[in-house]
């Protein structure tokens, strides 16, 4: 593994985020991950791949735990030199009826989370000089939508964190970008009625719903040498749905 790379991805237990670490452990590449339990998926990973994969069990709320995970990892890997944070909560709600207690939660797990891991994290890079943070994004950062207000207004706010940061860590070799995705064929849309799928199909250029490969190639594409140019963006993987 002479040109492994060690990479951090927030919720790797399920959904877009276990594809994550199935991929890059498929690369050859040594994965951390945490979630709040463990899952099948998460025994496999730790019973097939003991060298490459490491996991621990904490909210993503708890910066304590989150702090010393980190610590761990670089301890067990000797360096950290990409981080996913795909961790976040998709629920949604009409305004004047959310309860406080669940704004909080949206704003901590799908910003604030997001913001805490990074920090713990570019220590580490800034060692290096060197190093790639990939920010989860919503095409509901971008576009509005009734009933997803404040989750939108969480993924706005961590476009802008990414564009802050990406001209704050520049200058010291470190990459930041955000990946937005459209509506993907996963679990994601599962509740979707047949009528709600073919309506988003209708109004997407490419016809289709997106994969979760979709995403998957164009982060790893922003983590490769190749990207080395890019830095400061949202790129959006929706099909041409917010053209």
């Amino acid at each position: 593994m002479a040109n492994h790379k060690v990479i951090i991805i927030s919720g790797g237990s399920r959904g877009l985020g276990k594809a994550f670490v199935s991929h890059f452990i498929k690369q050859g590449w040594q994965v951390a991950t945490y979630s709040r339990n463990s899952t099948p998926f998460i025994e496999e990973m730790q019973m097939n791949n003991k060298n490459q994969f490491y996991w621990e069990a904490f909210d993503g709320a708890d910066y304590k735990n989150m702090e010393s995970f980190c610590k761990t990892v670089f301890k067990k890997f000797k360096k950290i030199d990409v981080v996913i944070n795909n961790a976040g909560l998709g629920t949604d709600g009409i305004l004047t009826l959310m309860p406080p207690a669940k704004i909080s939660q949206l704003i901590t797990i799908n910003l604030e989370s997001a913001i805490q891991l990074t920090r713990f994290c570019t220590k580490y890079m800034l060692i290096k000089k060197e190093g790639v943070i990939i920010n989860i994004s919503s095409i509901n950062g971008i576009r509005g939508h009734s009933g997803l207000s404040v989750y939108g207004a969480t993924k706005a706010a961590l476009d802008g964190f990414t564009r802050g940061l990406a001209k704050e860590l520049g200058p010291r070799g470190i990459r930041v970008n955000a990946v937005a995705p459209g509506y993907l064929d996963t679990e994601m849309t599962q509740h979707f009625t047949e009528e709600q799928r073919n309506r988003i199909i209708r109004r997407t250029p490419l016809a289709r719903l997106g994969k979760v490969e979709d995403v998957i190639e164009l982060v790893h594409f922003l983590v490769l040498p190749q990207a080395e140019f890019i830095t400061g963006q949202t790129l959006v993987v929706d099909g041409g749905l917010t053209c």
